[in-house]
């Protein structure tokens, strides 16, 4: 294997990305990069302070004095570590809004193909395979039936003492869908030559030792 390689993972939320995507991390000993979570950062930093996402103007300020960056695996905004804050429902929605945005994306994206190039990276998403690294050595595409996922989130967010409704999660990964798959800047999709892996069934152990195989 080459001394310098990308992992694209790409799907559906809920589909078992990151869970994946940093177990393989720790086994390849390699850097783990969640592009989610970059718009995560963003969607946050825009609630915190009341940014007009109508305003180009706002949108080009913010983002000019916003540094992303990640360590050990964990993401850091102007600094801060970042973690559970960034995983509330209103976050979610703020992210899938604000990865519409062209600026935002084009800077996001930016620094995620700077973080490819500079060591091996693992690096899970929406459009990893088929537009930040299209040339990633493996290419995977994650995915799941729709109740299977919003269960995994309910449980997640249950887990964290979140208080949320099942019917209510369900709704908002099937808007998250609509938004990622019918966006106009790279929807989500699979790329051409990603091997797609359907998780609803499988562990993550099971889903590991296919892409183990195809890997290593």
């Amino acid at each position: 294997m080459e001394k310098i390689f990308q992992i694209a993972i790409d799907g559906p939320g809920g589909a078992g990305k990151s869970t994946i995507a940093k177990k393989l991390a720790e086994i390849l000993k390699i850097e783990y990069i969640d592009t989610g979570a970059m718009y995560r950062a963003v969607g946050y930093k825009v609630l915190s302070e009341s940014i007009n996402l109508d305003n180009c103007d706002e949108i080009e300020n913010l983002l000019n004095h916003t540094d992303i960056d990640f360590k050990r695996g964990f993401i850091y905004l102007d600094g801060k570590k970042l973690s559970d804050e960034i995983r509330a429902p209103e976050i979610s929605k703020m992210a899938s809004i604000v990865s519409q945005k062209s600026a935002v994306r084009e800077k996001l994206v930016a620094i995620q193909r700077d973080l490819g190039k500079k060591k091996s990276v693992i690096m899970d998403g929406r459009d990893v395979g088929t537009n930040v690294l299209p040339d990633a050595k493996f290419k995977f595409y994650l995915n799941a039936s729709t109740d299977k996922r919003a269960k995994r989130r309910y449980d997640e967010l249950i887990g964290k003492g979140e208080d949320v409704q099942f019917d209510q999660v369900l709704q908002d990964i099937e808007h998250r869908d609509y938004m990622d798959m019918n966006r106009e800047l790279n929807p989500l999709r699979k790329a051409d030559d990603a091997k797609e892996i359907d998780t609803s069934e499988m562990n993550v152990e099971d889903v590991l030792k296919v892409i183990l195989k195809e890997v290593e």
